[in-house]
């Protein structure tokens, strides 16, 4: 009988153990001890392995036999079992090998060969083993071999079936005190033979073990969750009844473990909590050409509701005759036997059904669909799921394709799979995605109720044995009422992909469409809903600037007065701080010759900006020069020496935009807000952007030039982040060392970038943990400060976890004695190399460490799988031990980013990453970048060494610093 379990816990058992060394039965069996599991047999093991409600119900001795296709499956497997043992001790027999009774005591002492149903015990393990085979030693000294066999009537075998093998060698080489490291499977029709190397599989086998144990010494059961082996669960109708009582969330066929354990953590458990957290959202133009991410939320919300929801404008345009295909096959032997196609002509709707007694029947039914299917005009094949779709594909490799440019290859070439023009599209008040599911939801019905494919696959195998005209007809039945389901299922699609999809004018008021629900706003002060059209006009008749401009104005003549001088700006022509009359060229620059006239007079006028030590002033200049004329050629001409460009504004005017821009971080209407209402100009955003775009021309080969550097150096740090434009989505690399900083544009977020700028660096690589580093040929440091963010992230998730709690404890013991040490002395190899053997010896205990749960099971991997990239920084000489420099780099890029995101072009980010990059090398310089700009050079280094690099850049205080 099932016991409660003791004070204590498996983690107490561990670490009571870690004075000595134990084998791994001798922990188990000190788990079990204390916590007072009963016996986990092969039945137990079996179970645990598809779910572990199934394993605690069967140790509770429960039986529920209401599941037809559980039944059948353990019929073939004991009659496939029996037969295999059947056949086992005749070969035996007829060879005069000893064959071992069951009920036998003595395993050694005897010359037997063969045991038939063996159970094995030991300790608190049992297995039931189909058969034993004894290979008797080779030579003097050698002791015999065990082999166990296990039956399994599939044609496919799983690593379950491995694992159950595995186990069984488990509790065989305990029971005999010797190595079990073999085992046999027999399975399929052909009886074939597959040898598994058990001790492979030992290590998990005993993980699961223990597992079990943990779990049958609870005197409550594991949480219930549906998944796909309930359909072959003899408990299938329990659970599901028990998960529709408490409206569990694994009624959703499709969110994964890890989202409904996400959920799960918000305090979200059930499908109608979760149906109120779905928010519409309007969706970007950029991404209207990519499919809408599935929403369980909104799955959720149409159940509660009880209606079709529509996401987007979902089209369904069949340019055809549709032909509704419906296969019937046995996957486990990849035999096909039923083709059924359901085909809708303007006077009537036909079906086809192609049946195979047996496999050798399986191309004459292919053939029959070809020929039905070619004599369609303009056949389109509808089909609902993947099975159909590699069917088609297996047919026409294992039989061959129809000919070229006919009807029925052009049929094969383009099928329709309903269920991909419904995923994420359309929700129908379903718990699965199923056919049976939304069809039912319509009102069909099947004329055998709980109709399945499993349910069909029992049908079958009765037929195969009685041959029964009934069987077959029903499974004929089965199938065309699938191909009938799917045609109601795809006009009713072709019905919502209508432009009235959704409305109330619509034939089916069920449907409702997502655009239509109204959107909540996040802010107190957003746009409110008002029922009724006069509600939302008399709102509209109390905003601000309705009232300022068309109401007070009438009642208030001062008001008034203000608005008209608004509305008529002054404009006022600047004057000139300066004016210089340019000077006429020697000679004509046709002939030669020093004779000529002034032939008209024009001006140019340039806009700056005057920066002293304490203050800006706008500064005009207006130049004066003429057009000559030479008196000996007759030729027209300018003189080209000139201190202006074409250019309506200046170089210091440039410079002080872009510094405004970049480093102080100003969006571009801003910056042209203050120049034109502090210093008078009158400028346009459009001016700013341009003065943007001809300093990174300007700046280009600086920026070239700092990428150079930064990859032919001894350290990089490198860090990535995502980036919105206009037209889609970009990414951002930064990379850096001490001194220059280098921002580069990639369209993706593969590591081709990393991979082309990166191949012929030698140095140490500082990055976090994403993958596109890890092929860098290069010594790399990954992030100390991220791993120990997410190792804290874990401790948070759950603080009652003994097993994370030690292993990040021993972690940060590890590291905190090597940061006193980078404190004390630097990052200076010769004083960090001592802690390398600390470094060993934790990853030693890590290795030799077995933990039970999964937050503990995933650090444990992901330390040991980096384990050559965390410590590197202690063989090389000022290495950082953390990627700040790269993450300083990036976050100086996203306070940019916020002010351009979603509305810049690919080549304004380019043009923007030069000049940042350049800002941020001038920050690490320790040099003015707006001095750098009005300086006129493109050389950094030659510019910090300059008098003019020699006063260094102010550093502007921090908000969080006081005013004294």
């Amino acid at each position: 009988m099932h016991t409660a379990p003791r004070h204590g816990c498996l983690l107490d058992v561990l670490a009571m153990s870690a004075n000595r060394l134990y084998t791994p039965f001798e922990i188990i069996s000190d788990c079990w001890r204390h916590t007072g599991a009963m016996t986990v047999t092969s039945r137990l093991f079996e179970a645990y392995l598809k779910c572990s409600t199934k394993c605690f119900l069967r140790s509770l001795g429960e039986a529920d036999t209401r599941n037809v296709y559980a039944n059948w499956l353990n019929a073939q497997k004991e009659f496939y079992i029996r037969e295999g043992l059947e056949r086992l001790t005749e070969e035996a027999l007829s060879d005069e090998s000893g064959i071992l009774p069951p009920d036998t005591g003595s395993l050694k002492a005897a010359k037997w060969r063969l045991a038939i149903n063996l159970v094995a015990r030991t300790r608190n393990l049992e297995s039931s083993i189909h058969a034993v085979e004894r290979i008797p030693p080779e030579g003097r000294g050698q002791s015999a071999k065990f082999i166990p066999i296990r039956y399994t009537f599939a044609n496919k075998l799983t690593r379950d079936d491995k694992l159950l093998l595995a186990f069984d060698a488990l509790v065989l080489s305990e029971m005999l005190g010797r190595k079990v490291s073999m085992g046999k499977i027999i399975h399929g029709d052909d009886q074939d033979t597959l040898k598994v190397k058990a001790s492979a599989l030992a290590g998990e086998a005993l993980k699961l073990t223990g597992k079990i144990a943990t779990l049958l010494s609870n005197s409550s059961p594991p949480d219930l969750v549906l998944n796909r082996h309930c359909a072959e669960c003899e408990f299938q109708a329990r659970c599901r009844q028990k998960a529709i009582e408490k409206d569990d969330l694994s009624l959703l066929s499709g969110m994964t473990e890890k989202e409904r354990k996400r959920l799960n953590s918000k305090g979200i458990f059930t499908v109608t909590q979760l149906s109120y957290t779905f928010r519409p959202r309007r969706r970007p133009k950029r991404l209207a050409a990519k499919r809408e991410k599935y929403h369980h939320s909104l799955k959720a919300l149409a159940i509660r509701e009880h209606k079709i929801h529509i996401v987007g404008s979902p089209a369904l345009n069949i340019e055809g005759t549709p032909v509704y295909l419906d296969v019937e096959g046995l996957p486990d032997r990849d035999f096909h036997y039923l083709i059924g196609i359901r085909v809708k002509t303007a006077q009537k709707v036909v079906q086809h059904s192609f049946w195979a007694d047996s496999a050798n029947e399986e191309q004459r039914i292919w053939n029959d669909f070809l020929n039905v299917l070619s004599g369609i005009e303009n056949p389109v094949l509808i089909h609902y799921g993947s099975y159909e779709t590699n069917f088609l594909k297996q047919m026409c490799e294992r039989h061959g394709e129809p000919p070229e440019c006919s009807v029925a290859a052009k049929a094969l070439t383009a099928p329709l799979n309903l269920l991909s023009a419904i995923y994420a599209r359309i929700y129908f008040p379903a718990h699965s995605n199923g056919l049976k599911d939304r069809a039912k939801f319509l009102g069909f019905e099947w004329s055998v109720p709980n109709a399945s494919g499993a349910l069909a696959v029992v049908w079958r195998s009765e037929w195969e044995k009685s041959r029964e005209p009934h069987t077959k007809a029903m499974l004929i039945n089965y199938n065309a009422e699938d191909c009938e389901a799917l045609r109601l299922l795809t006009e009713l699609l072709g019905s919502l992909s209508t432009p009235a999809a959704g409305s109330s004018e619509h034939d089916t008021p069920c449907a409702v469409n997502v655009d239509s629900l109204p959107r909540a706003s996040l802010f107190k002060l957003g746009k409110i809903q008002f029922q009724l059209p006069e509600l939302d006009a008399i709102n509209r008749s109390a905003h601000w600037d309705y009232q300022r401009e068309r109401i007070l104005v009438r009642s208030n003549k001062r008001l008034k007065r203000i608005a008209e001088k608004t509305q008529k700006p002054r404009r006022i022509k600047p004057r000139a701080n300066k004016t210089i009359l340019w000077p006429a060229p020697a000679r004509c620059p046709n002939c030669g010759a020093s004779k000529i006239w002034k032939h008209q007079k024009y001006s140019k006028t340039v806009f700056d900006v005057k920066i002293g030590a304490f203050g800006i002033k706008r500064w005009i200049t207006t130049y004066l020069f003429h057009r000559y004329r030479c008196t000996k050629c007759g030729a027209a001409f300018q003189n080209h020496d000139r201190a202006w460009t074409q250019e309506k504004c200046g170089a210091n005017l440039r410079a002080l935009s872009v510094y405004e821009n970049i480093d102080l971080r100003m969006p571009q209407q801003r910056v042209a807000i203050f120049l034109n209402q502090v210093l008078g100009f009158d400028l346009p955003r459009g001016a700013i952007n341009k003065f943007k775009a001809s300093a990174a021309a300007i700046y280009e080969d600086t920026y070239e030039k700092l990428v150079t550097r930064i990859i032919s150096g001894d350290l990089v740090h490198a860090d990535e982040t995502k980036v919105n434009l206009k037209a889609g989505v970009g990414y951002v690399w930064a990379f850096t060392n001490l001194e220059e900083v280098a921002y580069v544009y990639a369209p993706s977020r593969e590591g081709e970038l990393v991979h082309s700028l990166l191949k012929d660096f030698k140095g140490v690589l500082v990055s976090d943990f994403y993958a596109a580093y890890d092929s860098v040929e290069c010594p790399q440091q990954k992030c100390l400060i991220h791993l120990i963010r997410d190792m804290n992230d874990d401790l948070m998730k759950e603080p009652f976890n003994e097993e994370i709690k030690q292993l990040v404890g021993e972690f940060a013991v590890l590291l905190k004695a090597i940061i006193e040490t980078v404190d004390r002395f630097g990052l200076k190899a010769r004083f960090l190399r001592g802690h390398k053997v600390d470094a060993d010896r934790f990853f030693k205990r890590l290795a030799n460490q077995d933990y039970q749960t999964e937050i503990a099971l995933k650090c444990k991997t992901r330390l040991e799988k980096n384990r050559g990239g965390l410590f590197t920084f202690l063989d090389f000489d000022g290495v950082p031990w953390n990627n700040n420099n790269a993450e300083h780099a990036i976050k100086a890029f996203a306070l940019l980013r916020r002010d351009f995101s979603g509305v810049a072009t690919e080549k304004g980010i380019r043009d923007y990453l030069i000049l940042l990059s350049i800002c941020e090398t001038c920050k690490c310089k320790g040099v003015s970048f707006l001095g750098f700009l009005r300086s006129g050079g493109k050389d950094i280094d030659a510019f910090a060494e300059s008098k003019w690099g020699r006063t260094r850049a102010v550093n502007v205080p921090s908000q969080n610093s006081i005013a004294h």
